[in-house]
């Protein structure tokens, strides 16, 4: 029995595309995805967020961060399907983001 393809839906905001992806649907989209190397281009195309920080130009950092943190990273990552580096990038532009707004 195969499985129904799973569709990246539109997103109003970041927030609400960042939930998604946090999500079980989200998390099987990517798992259907990752064995099939020509439909990869969906998953940048249909994401604004993952879209965005591929995008941008990066500058390499040396982060120190307890090892309890990066094993709890690694854990999460593994759930979403995502690089624990890139659940840490994501982590960090959703904080600024959000410290940015503040008064």
């Amino acid at each position: 029995m195969k499985k129904k393809q799973i569709q990246i839906p539109k997103f109003a905001n970041e927030a609400e595309e960042a939930d998604w992806w946090a999500s079980r649907q989200g998390r099987e989209f990517v798992k259907q995805n990752a064995a099939a190397p020509a439909k990869a281009a969906a998953v940048s195309k249909g994401s604004r967020l993952v879209g965005h920080l591929n995008r941008t130009v990066s500058v390499q950092i040396a982060l120190r961060l307890p090892e309890p943190d990066v094993a709890k990273a690694r854990e999460l990552a593994t759930r979403k399907g995502i690089g624990y580096q890139t659940l840490l990038k994501m982590l960090v532009h959703e904080g600024l983001r959000r410290e940015a707004r503040r008064p």
